[in-house]
């Protein structure tokens, strides 16, 4: 793939209305999420899970690209399709988490650095033979009074850079996706001030490391206040801090930010896109939506591992879906929710 097949690919997962579907969960995740309605996690549970999702009808209207992780990759529909292929096939492109998960950071006590460099290369060939034409990788950054420390920081936007480098070699378009975490008393002050410096710190680092930013996307936290914070900042408020914060860190020459719900209540997570996108003044990239548990929650609550309820999870993931993308593009309405209700 050259550089314009990345930049093509990377304009393509942020077209106008469309986002990005993480069904990237590892299996002790998705064990943990289906366990309180009582579904038993197995490889075929976990299929069938995913391709509620993949086989929506309709869904390639909102969703531009799926996120999966090694064993979705590998697996088949029950018609006996690649769950890659199936993606394709309606204009959905996939793409595939390879990084090896958040491990403590040594020497930096309550901090994590994001492990998997090692055979990336490799890796990356595999995916894209199997169909992955973008990837992603994430980075935790705790948030507190002291953290997080210099060294955190540098190392975790160190090992992106290196990630988004070695995807552009291999034709794959890198998702970089430092998240500073809800968790925490902190406020959307500080939010923002921690949020500003990792960004800072990761994009010096993909220039030192001659990563194309035509061909990459930004997947940011949105900056809002802690969880456990006693104030919780406004949606306006939100919008704004955000905003301001890419626009001093992110550079015009990134096509696209794909925002991560980091934990926040499906609606809320809509709210907050659209305020973002209803704001004036310059917005140089298409700012869309990467949800996982925003965009899935509902539609497994109406699932709830039964054949029966497969097309009422479908109706759920189309309606939050829709309101997605109408919030990308910024024409999201409260109203918009009585619509599920009376389907």
């Amino acid at each position: 793939m050259t550089t314009t097949d990345l930049e093509r690919t990377a304009l393509a997962l942020v077209a106008d209305g469309k986002g990005i579907l993480a069904a990237d969960e590892t299996v002790p995740t998705v064990t943990k999420r289906l366990a309180p309605l009582e579904i038993e996690s197995t490889p075929d549970s976990r299929r069938t899970y995913r391709e509620m999702f993949f086989t929506t009808p309709g869904i390639a209207e909102f969703i531009s690209g799926v996120i999966m992780q090694d064993e979705t990759i590998r697996q088949r529909s029950a018609k006996g399709i690649a769950l890659a292929d199936l993606l394709a096939q309606q204009g959905i492109i996939p793409g595939i988490k390879v990084d090896a998960g958040a491990k403590p950071l040594a020497g930096c006590p309550g901090e994590k650095i994001t492990e998997g460099l090692d055979g990336l290369r490799d890796r990356l060939k595999e995916y894209r033979e199997m169909g992955a034409r973008f990837a992603k990788w994430r980075a935790v950054i705790a948030v507190s009074d002291t953290l997080p420390s210099a060294t955190c920081v540098n190392v975790n936007a160190h090992a992106l850079a290196r990630y988004a480098a070695l995807c552009q070699e291999q034709g794959v378009v890198p998702i970089v996706e430092p998240e500073v975490l809800m968790d925490g008393s902190h406020n959307i002050e500080r939010c923002e001030e921690v949020t500003g410096n990792v960004l800072h710190a990761v994009f010096n680092e993909l220039f030192d490391q001659r990563v194309s930013l035509e061909g990459m996307l930004l997947k940011p936290n949105m900056v809002i206040s802690g969880q456990e914070c006693t104030k919780q900042a406004p949606v306006k408020e939100v919008a704004l801090a955000t905003l301001h914060c890419l626009s001093r860190h992110v550079p015009s020459a990134v096509p696209g930010i794909v925002f991560l719900s980091g934990g926040q209540d499906p609606i809320v997570a809509t709210t907050h896109l659209s305020a973002i996108n209803q704001l004036e003044g310059p917005k140089p990239w298409k700012l869309s939506f990467s949800y996982g548990r925003a965009l899935q929650d509902e539609a497994l609550k109406a699932w709830r591992g039964k054949n029966e309820n497969l097309k009422a999870g479908q109706r759920a993931f189309y309606h939050r879906a829709k309101c997605e993308s109408a919030a990308a593009l910024g024409k999201y309405a409260a109203a918009m929710e009585d619509e599920l209700a009376g389907a």
